[in-house]
């Protein structure tokens, strides 16, 4: 029997004991389980390069069942350095322990796409590795080896998930968040689909989940999501979809991580995180995408200077999020927000804003991902 039927048989049983003294004492089984398929959908970000028992994040992979974790080596809100990684030995250490927590797999993730998107940097003991730019300047061989680099760390890290690679088109050389930081492997979508093909190729082979970012396109902006809302419906190209239409069709693409950036082509109000029709009419309609759809970091700018965390919640979760990354990394840092956004999506399916059947479906499509990991 499915482990959710047999929650529910327990509390069956009980309601028939008649034992009615305790009963509001504890959550129901179905509370329980329904707040345990929202904790999967949170990829949370902490810091300390250790852990202890006092740490809040064992607390929340142990208790809420966090589906995941999200790594940095800058800890953005105190403007210093390490948050999680010194060393390689360290960082070993740190995931096992990650890993030991709870018998369900969790999900470790990290944005090492190479180049200025690196979090394992040569200063802390880790090989160099170029931007997708310049790998993709020396061929196809060139990408297939900074792919297999990068796989190889991360696998020996313990990292099970790398947030890469980039499949933005290099619509606008100057975007400031894309272009500029040669995170694109070029302006040709055919190229841009063949180089990411061989990423994932190559992390999925060691192991590691591969994420293509960022959807539907973020190549054409003129303007960074972190610092405010991107608005791209006079810029964006129709081949920025492209590399998504044929690693849809070809590879084993298992998550997708959404942009904030505005597309009046798909939504005329809400930028792409929040939007159904781009990420449920689009991506899974469309494309046709059965796998794990995560949001980009909900503590950018785009996000929090328009929507309050209810509203944001509520929005990405109806649109056909599967997970909410939750960086802990933007302007403050927040020990409790995983409680504290447990209880908000909680109360929003209480409130009937958010059907329970959307919970369960994001968590049976993150464990069917967890299940691929080897």
């Amino acid at each position: 029997m499915h482990f959710r039927g047999l929650l529910l048989s327990a509390a069956l049983m009980l309601a028939a004991c008649g034992n009615t003294q305790n009963s509001n004492l504890l959550p129901s089984a179905e509370e329980q389980q329904l707040r345990a398929d929202i904790g999967q959908m949170l990829l949370v970000g902490f810091r300390g390069t250790e852990l202890s028992d006092t740490s809040h994040i064992v607390r929340d992979i142990r208790q809420y069942h966090i589906g995941g974790v999200i790594l940095f080596e800058y800890d953005a809100p105190s403007q210093s350095r390490p948050r999680n990684i010194s060393s390689p030995e360290q960082l070993k250490r740190l995931c096992n322990q990650l890993q030991t927590i709870d018998k369900e797999t969790l999900l470790i993730g990290i944005d090492q796409e190479g180049g200025r998107v690196t979090r394992l940097k040569a200063q802390y003991g880790f090989p160099t590795f170029p931007s997708a730019a310049a790998s993709a300047k020396g061929g196809i061989d060139s990408v297939r080896n900074a792919a297999r680099l990068t796989a190889a760390t991360l696998r020996a890290a313990g990292i099970n998930l790398n947030f890469a690679p980039c499949v933005d088109v290099n619509v606008n050389p100057s975007c400031p968040i894309i272009g500029k930081l040669e995170r694109s492997f070029g302006k040709n979508a055919t190229h841009v689909a063949q180089c990411a093909a061989v990423w994932v190729d190559e992390q999925q082979s060691q192991g590691v989940v591969a994420c293509l970012k960022h959807f539907p396109g973020h190549g054409s902006s003129r303007s960074d999501t972190h610092l405010g809302i991107a608005d791209v419906s006079d810029t964006w190209q129709p081949n920025e979809l492209e590399p998504y239409r044929t690693l849809l069709k070809n590879s084993d693409i298992r998550m997708v991580m959404t942009t904030h950036v505005f597309n009046a082509r798909f939504d005329s109000v809400y930028p792409a995180t929040l939007s159904h029709s781009t990420l449920t009419g689009l991506l899974r309609d469309s494309l046709h995408f059965n796998g794990v759809i995560i949001t980009d970091d909900l503590a950018m700018g785009a996000m929090t200077q328009h929507y309050s965390d209810t509203t944001m919640l509520r929005l990405a979760i109806n649109a056909g999020a599967d997970m909410l990354c939750l960086s802990n990394n933007g302007k403050s840092y927040d020990p409790d927000i995983v409680p504290h956004t447990i209880d908000l999506i909680f109360n929003l399916i209480q409130d009937g804003a958010i059907p329970a059947s959307r919970i369960r479906q994001s968590a049976d499509r993150i464990r069917r991902l967890k299940s691929t990991i080897r």
